[in-house]
C-alpha cells in the first residue's frame, strides 16, 4: 500500500538527489535534502486539508484534483513561482532571470541579493499572518497549553493579528533603515521598499484568506442545500438529480481546494528563500515535496488517519512562524541555511513525538481517542 501510493514521491525523490549532486556536488545534496525534509514537514498539514474535503467528492472529482488540480497549484506554484519572484523583484524577464540563474550563477545571486529584502519583507508578512490566524484561534486541542490558552484569549480582540503584523514590519523597516544610516546611508531608500513589500505581502494574504473564505461558504451552502433536496425527494417519493447537486457541490469544493492549496504552496516557495537563493537547488526541493502533497493526500483518504497525530497541524504552523521570523531577520542579518532548516524540522519531530505520547497515555488510559481536552504533558 505504501509502495504504492508514494512509489512515484520516492523515485523523483532519489532522482532529484541525484540531480543536486551533479548540480552542485554534496553541497547542493544536503541543501536539496534539508529543503526536501521541511518541504515535506509543511506539505503535511496541506495534505490533512485536502484529503479532509476530497474525501467528500465523488471519484471523477478526486481524479481532476489528483491531476489537473496538482499541476496547477502545486507544480505551477512551486515550480514556476520562484521564477516569477525573482524576475519581478530583479526586473528580469521569466526566461532572463532562468538563463542568468543557469549561466552566470554570481550575477545571478547578486541581483536575488539585492531584492532580498523585498523577498523576505513580502514572504515574511505572508507566512507571519498565516502564524498568527492560528495561534489566536481557540481550538479544541491544545499542544503547548500554557501559551495557546492565553492566546486564544487575546485572539478575541478583532483585527489583532493583522495590528501585530504591521507593527513587527514596522519594526523591522526602522531597524534596516537605522542599519543602513550607520553604514552611511547608501540603502537607507530599503527601508521603503520593506515597508511596500510587506505591506503587499499583508494584502495578498487577506486576498487569499477573503477567496478561501468565499469558496467554503459556497461550499456550506451547496451542502445544505443539497441536505434540503434530500427531504423533499424523501417526503415526495421522487428521485433527485444527484448529479446535478453533486457536481455543483463539487466544482465549489475543487474551487475552494485550488485557493488552499495555492496558499499552502506559497508557504513553501517563501520558505524556500530562507534555505537557499539558488533558483535549480530550489526547484528540485520544492519539486520533491509537491509529490509528496499528492501522495499524503491520496494516503490519508485511502487510510482514513487524518486524526491520528492532532499536534501535526500545531508543529507545522510553528515552524510557519519559526520562518517568518527568519525571514524578516535576514533583512539585516544573515543566518546559515542549516539553522533555518533543523528548527522546521524540529518542530515538526516535536509535535510528531508529542502526537505519538498523547495516543498511547489514551490507549493505556482507555479514553477515547478524540478527547477534545488533552494536552501534551511535559510541553
Amino acid at each position: 500500500m505504501v509502495l504504492k501510493t508514494f512509489g512515484w514521491s520516492f523515485a523523483v525523490t532519489a532522482l532529484g538527489l541525484v540531480a543536486a549532486v551533479l548540480f552542485g556536488g554534496w553541497t547542493a545534496f544536503g541543501i536539496v535534502a534539508i529543503l526536501s525534509v521541511l518541504e515535506i514537514s509543511l506539505s503535511f498539514d496541506n495534505a490533512v486539508v485536502n484529503a479532509g474535503i476530497l474525501k467528500k467528492m465523488n471519484a471523477f472529482w478526486q481524479k481532476i484534483f489528483l491531476t489537473i488540480g496538482i499541476l496547477i497549484a502545486v507544480f505551477g506554484m512551486r515550480l514556476v513561482f520562484p521564477v516569477v519572484i525573482v524576475a519581478v523583484s530583479a526586473q528580469l524577464g521569466p526566461i532572463e532571470a532562468v538563463d542568468l540563474a543557469l549561466s552566470d550563477k554570481d550575477r545571478y545571486q547578486e541581483l536575488v541579493t539585492d531584492a532580498h529584502p523585498a523577498i523576505a519583507a513580502f514572504g515574511g508578512m505572508f507566512l507571519l499572518m498565516i502564524f498568527l490566524d492560528f495561534i489566536f484561534e481557540d481550538r479544541d486541542i491544545k499542544w503547548l497549553g500554557w501559551l495557546e490558552r492565553p492566546l486564544a484569549k487575546l485572539g478575541k480582540v478583532d483585527m489583532l493579528s493583522v495590528c501585530i503584523a504591521l507593527v513587527i514590519l514596522l519594526i523591522s523597516a526602522l531597524t534596516f533603515a537605522t542599519h543602513a544610516h550607520q553604514h552611511g546611508g547608501a540603502h537607507v531608500d530599503k527601508a521603503e521598499t520593506v515597508l511596500l513589500s510587506g505591506i503587499a505581502g499583508l494584502i495578498t494574504y487577506m486576498i487569499v484568506g477573503g477567496l478561501s473564505g468565499f469558496f467554503e461558504d459556497k461550499l456550506e451552502e451547496e451542502e445544505e442545500h443539497e441536505h434540503e433536496e434530500e427531504e423533499k425527494a424523501e417526503r415526495s417519493g421522487k428521485p433527485r438529480t444527484v448529479v446535478a447537486m453533486a457536481g455543483k457541490a463539487a466544482f465549489f469544493m475543487f474551487l475552494y481546494l485550488e485557493v488552499l492549496d495555492a496558499s499552502f504552496s506559497f508557504d513553501g516557495v517563501i520558505g524556500a528563500f530562507a534555505i537557499t537563493n539558488d533558483i535549480v537547488l530550489m526547484a528540485l526541493g520544492l519539486g520533491i515535496g509537491a509529490m509528496y502533497v499528492r501522495s499524503l493526500t491520496v494516503y490519508l483518504v485511502r487510510q482514513g488517519t487524518l486524526d491520528d497525530y492532532v499536534y501535526l497541524e500545531h508543529g507545522a504552523h510553528y515552524a510557519i512562524g519559526a520562518l517568518a521570523l527568519i525571514l524578516l531577520v535576514t533583512i539585516q542579518y544573515e543566518i546559515h541555511e542549516l539553522i533555518t532548516g533543523s528548527i522546521g524540522v524540529i518542530l515538526i519531530g516535536w509535535s510528531f513525538w508529542s502526537s505519538v505520547r498523547r495516543n498511547k497515555r489514551l490507549a493505556a488510559a482507555g479514553g477515547n481517542a478524540d478527547d477534545k481536552t488533552e494536552v501534551s504533558s511535559g510541553v
